[in-house]
């Protein structure tokens, strides 16, 4: 019997490879999309991204066939879920697997930004510190406000982190949750201003492109401390680099960028900003975990017709 046909756009691992062709037939996509569309979209059947390719309704359109996407990560944006739902499209993704390392980079983030670690160990491999001595004091966390932007599954565990760390935990999201014993912001620049650090774990999308813009980098001040482990798109980059510049924000940590891989030189170049390459999830344990998911999503919708964890739009489906 003839295995159903399966998509994969972007990488994975071999051991899901190994998984996927247990029960699928697999083809990576090629550059040459428009001929392998051509030849093979009426056939497939599953698809499988890795969420930097995306899946918007033109390639949908392609494949008339498709019964579910997996996406591997928590985060969706770059898949069309409305067009999905309307074509009875399941979408599913990898939630709570990498809950833990995505804060641990978060609150890695703040620790590093906030003491000055990276300038402090370039100045030591330089030979500074032997002639010319101590370096900078910089800031501890102790005693601070840490508004948090975003508390779902990532944002719960940063909050619940955080406390060993001395600090009071506040939140802004659209909606305040009647389970949380945190104080609640329906604003996000009242909470920017009476906030030192604001951590931004909220999902890309419209409804939160660029809702860190200047006025809540203004309000969060000279002495604030911005980071982000979300989405690159809910802070606004060229209003990030100009107060970082202009000193009306203190400092930055950031795991994500507007237009990945490609991040600013005029962000780079700043002193007050530390960036990683998007490595909030990326251990070995972590990624393993993620791609171990998105295949079950796919093995036990093919098994079954239900997958293990559909996104909120799909869970009636």
């Amino acid at each position: 019997m003839s295995k159903p046909h399966m998509l994969l756009i972007g990488y994975a691992t071999q051991r899901s490879l190994d998984r996927l062709a247990e029960s699928f037939t697999v083809h990576k996509m090629p550059e040459d999309r428009e001929a392998f569309l051509a030849e093979y979209g009426p056939k497939i059947e599953y698809l499988m991204s890795n969420g930097h390719g995306g899946v918007p309704a033109a390639l949908m359109d392609r494949l008339p066939k498709l019964k579910i996407i997996s996406n591997y990560g928590v985060g969706y944006d770059s898949i069309d879920v409305a067009t999905a739902v309307s074509r009875g499209i399941i979408v599913t993704h990898t939630p709570n697997v990498l809950n833990d390392e995505v804060a641990n980079t978060a609150i890695m983030l703040l620790l590093t930004t906030a003491r000055n670690f990276l300038h402090d160990n370039a100045y030591l491999k330089a030979g500074r510190w032997a002639t010319e001595g101590e370096a900078p004091l910089s800031n501890g966390i102790a005693g601070r406000r840490v508004g948090i932007l975003g508390l779902g599954r990532i944002g719960m565990a940063t909050a619940r982190k955080l406390h060993a760390f001395g600090v009071e935990v506040v939140y802004h999201q659209r909606t305040k949750l009647g389970n949380v014993d945190l104080r609640y912001y329906a604003d996000l620049t009242e909470m920017a201003r009476d906030v030192d650090v604001l951590i931004c774990i909220a999902p890309g999308g419209p409804s939160t492109l660029k809702i860190v813009n200047r006025e809540v980098m203004d309000a969060l001040g000279p002495d604030g401390i911005l980071i982000n482990v979300g989405r690159g798109s809910v802070v606004d980059e060229q209003a990030l680099i100009d107060a970082l510049q202009q000193g009306s924000l203190g400092k930055a940590g950031l795991d994500v960028f507007a237009n990945e891989p490609n991040v600013p030189d005029e962000l780079v170049k700043q002193p007050n900003a530390t960036l990683l390459p998007h490595v909030g999830s990326g251990t070995v344990e972590t990624r393993q975990a993620m791609g171990d998911l998105a295949v079950q999503n796919l093995t036990q919708f093919h098994a079954t017709g239900k997958a293990v964890t559909p996104v909120p739009e799909c869970k009636h489906m």
